[in-house]
């Protein structure tokens, strides 16, 4: 069976960095598109970032320049590094994969609520 497991997150204050991990467990090959989304109770779930298997990321306005996400394709692993991090950046994170076409941040809008795989989230709160 398909899973996907988050680790990483926790509580840091406004400025500070953190990485997150996903580890894929019981694929045949990691789907093609992986992404991370993120969710709070203001806000829709929305897509932070993605990767996909040409080596092509993407990256949400509000992360640009200080995220980068990275795949690891062989060990089945999925990071996101994110600094100067703000309290909006709260939410809790979701690690998702999709085996569909494209991986872009329209897709993941699109694709929102309709990933093929998700984890089951870990919480990130940027406070003092």
């Amino acid at each position: 069976q398909e899973r996907l497991v988050e680790s990483g997150g926790g509580s840091v204050q406004p400025g500070g960095s953190l990485k997150l991990t996903c580890a894929g467990s019981g694929f045949t090959a990691f789907p093609r598109c992986l992404a991370w989304f993120r969710q709070t109770s203001e806000k829709e779930r929305e897509g932070v970032a993605s990767a996909y298997f040409d080596g092509y990321t993407y990256y949400g306005d509000s992360v640009k320049g200080r995220s980068s996400i990275s795949r690891d394709n062989a060990n089945k692993f999925l990071y996101l590094e994110m600094s100067s991090l703000k309290p909006e950046d709260t939410g809790t994170y979701y690690c998702a994969a999709d085996n569909r076409l494209g991986c872009s941040l329209a897709l993941l809008a699109a694709r929102r609520n309709d990933m093929d795989y998700w984890g089951n989230g870990i919480l990130v709160t940027v406070s003092s």
